[in-house]
Order: structure tokens, then sequence, then C-alpha cells
């Protein structure tokens, strides 16, 4: 069995966003192997999610996209306002509104199983999500979007940063 180093853990916590605990079991188990060690935390996060998914989700925020004459609003929240603050789940909802504007999916389930990044290869958003809840903690959910096509969109989002 490998020795688990604190530089293995900050590169795991790179690229997984995990706690640093979680990333230290992880590699435990999987015996310094980076890769297994991946899998197992996506396991886990994923059944954090999991648990989280019957909790209330009141707060949130509203985010929107315009890509030339299309556009889009997506309501998406959160158990509490301070994670509807957090960098990482407006990165999420400004993506979703993003894919709500160029994909036009029917429902939400639709927009969940839309590829996140710009290239369409990848995870998909629901993945994304559930990763972002196992890694904050607190249940999120999108709620509803509405996309919109005209000649002279704009859009003022009052409060945000």
């Amino acid at each position: 069995m490998a020795a688990i180093t604190a530089s293995m853990v900050g590169e795991l916590r790179a690229k997984t966003d995990a706690p640093m605990m979680e990333c230290k079991k992880a590699l435990t188990e999987a015996g310094g192997d980076m890769a297994k060690a991946e899998e197992l935390l996506r396991v886990k996060l994923g059944t954090k999610a999991g648990k989280a998914a019957s909790r209330v989700t009141a707060e949130g925020v509203v985010a929107a996209s315009i890509e030339g004459n299309l556009g889009a609003l997506i309501e998406v929240n959160s158990e509490t306002d301070f994670v509807s603050k957090n960098d990482s789940f407006i990165a999420m909802a400004n993506a979703a509104a993003r894919l709500v504007a160029e994909h036009n999916p029917a429902d939400i389930a639709a927009l969940g199983a839309l590829a996140y990044s710009q290239d369409g290869f990848g995870p998909t958003l629901e993945d994304v999500r559930k990763g972002l809840i196992g890694k904050i903690g607190e249940n999120m959910s999108f709620r509803r979007f509405k996309r919109f096509a005209g000649n002279n969109l704009a859009h003022y989002l009052h409060g945000s940063r």
C-alpha cells in the first residue's frame, strides 16, 4: 500500500473539490490509486446527494443568458441563502441558463441530461448538481425556466454581483 502524502490529497481535492478528509479517506481506501479514489468520491458524493434530496430548497438565484436573439431565465434553488451566493452554485446556475437558451429542453429532466461543458462532452448538468450537493452538503434544485426569442433582448438581475 502506497503512503498517502499531502500532495496526493491536494491533487485529488483540486480535481474533485471534495473535502480534504474525504479525499484522504478515498485515497486510503483506494490504496493510493488516484483514479480509483476519484471514482470512490464520485459514488460517495452521489450518495450524499440522495440523502439531501428530500430537504426543502426555498432560497436561490435567478440566472439569465442571452445568446444572439435567444434568451433564457432559470430559477435555481438551495436550502440556504449562504449557498446561493457560492461561486460554484452561481456558475452552475449560469451554465444552466446558457443550456436552456441553446437547447430549449422540454423539462427539468431534459435539462439535467444536457452536457455541462461548452464542447458538449463531459458530465451532465445533473451530475454537476449532484457533485455540488456532495461538496457543499445542501440540496439544490432547478425549479423552473423559460426560453425567449426576439430581436431586442436584454437582462438585468437586481442584486447580482
